[in-house]
């Protein structure tokens, strides 16, 4: 089990490695992501490979410490990928609830609270601990359960409300929460030396690099100005002779009800009216790519397109 633990280790530190190389823009929580998955494997490696209690409780509050912030990078690196807003008060909840969770498994030396008793046991020359629970072992299914179900929550509002691209993305999402979720349930139910969910997280991992990939193209592509005569064979009009008081305008009358544009939206809006390519957006409003991104998705979704040309397509048709 310990050479098996090793391996998981470095395959999740080649992965935090190839993405900090190969993702020229990458996004914050992805990147957490992968950090904790590293940490998580760590600490079931150091356990596998301890041979004294201490150093093996050690190992287990790393992988602890890993496991609940995993969680929570998960859910905000899907919330990004689904195209909603990160705020301030939704990053100090998660890790206020992470933190808490964290040190109830902590100080079970000084409070006995999720485990009443810890020993060790080498199997194979590999160390487990075993362990009995103590009453506030169940908050942590809890506390994993609410991340799944904030996680399909968030994908199916996604898709409903259009704020992803492609509804393959949002299958593709949802079929990785899944598969943690199907491992963790077997790994309840199902009594195993080896911690498979820590080979779940690195697949999980390889799955969202690719769906990061798969949106970074779409985005890519619907990113690319369409001609300023769009269609203009068919409708006669010429979208480059268009005053850009009258561009907004139109597009303007797309608005969802209720919904109002903040004054980053509009200048993003104005960029892409006048045939700016997102490089060029951002070097103008001297922020970064995905920065850009993010607004053009939210922009997308008040106005009801999800690319360029249905944008143009709104001055055409109002």
């Amino acid at each position: 089990m310990t050479v098996g633990y090793i391996i998981s280790f470095i395959l999740a530190l080649g992965l935090l490695i190839a993405y900090c190389l190969m993702v020229k823009n990458k996004e914050f929580w992805m990147t957490m992501l992968y950090v904790c998955v590293a940490v998580v494997n760590l600490g079931y490696t150091v356990l596998s490979a301890s041979k004294t209690l201490e150093f093996a409780i050690f190992g287990n509050e790393v992988a602890y410490f890993g496991s609940v912030f995993l969680c929570m990078c998960m859910f905000l690196t899907i919330v990004r990928l689904c195209g909603f807003e990160i705020k301030r008060a939704h990053i100090i909840t998660c890790v206020s609830l992470g933190a808490v969770m964290f040190l109830i498994v902590a100080l079970t030396d000084l409070i006995p609270w999720y485990y009443t008793s810890v020993a060790i046991e080498i199997v194979d020359g590999s160390t487990k601990l075993v362990k009995e629970y103590g009453p506030l072992h169940p908050v942590y299914t809890v506390y994993l359960v609410g991340y799944f179900v904030a996680m399909i929550v968030t994908i199916i509002y996604s898709a409903r409300k259009r704020k992803m691209g492609d509804a393959k993305f949002a299958g593709f999402i949802a079929g990785v929460v899944c598969s943690n979720i199907i491992v963790w349930l077997f790994e309840k139910f199902v009594s195993w030396d080896y911690e498979f969910l820590s080979l779940t997280y690195i697949a999980s991992e390889i799955m969202l690099l690719l769906l990061y990939w798969m949106m970074q193209d779409y985005v890519r592509r619907t990113d690319v100005p369409t001609p300023a005569t769009y269609d203009r064979e068919r409708l006669g009009v010429d979208i480059a002779t268009m005053p850009m008081d009258v561009k907004i305008g139109k597009v303007l009358l797309a608005i969802k009800s209720g919904e109002q544009l903040v004054p980053r939206e509009r200048e993003i809006l104005e960029l892409i009216l006048d045939n700016k390519r997102r490089r060029e957006i951002a070097d103008r409003l001297c922020i970064s790519e995905n920065t850009v991104k993010t607004y053009t998705r939210t922009l997308y979704s008040k106005l009801g397109v999800t690319c360029r040309e249905e944008l143009y397509a709104l001055l055409l048709n109002n």
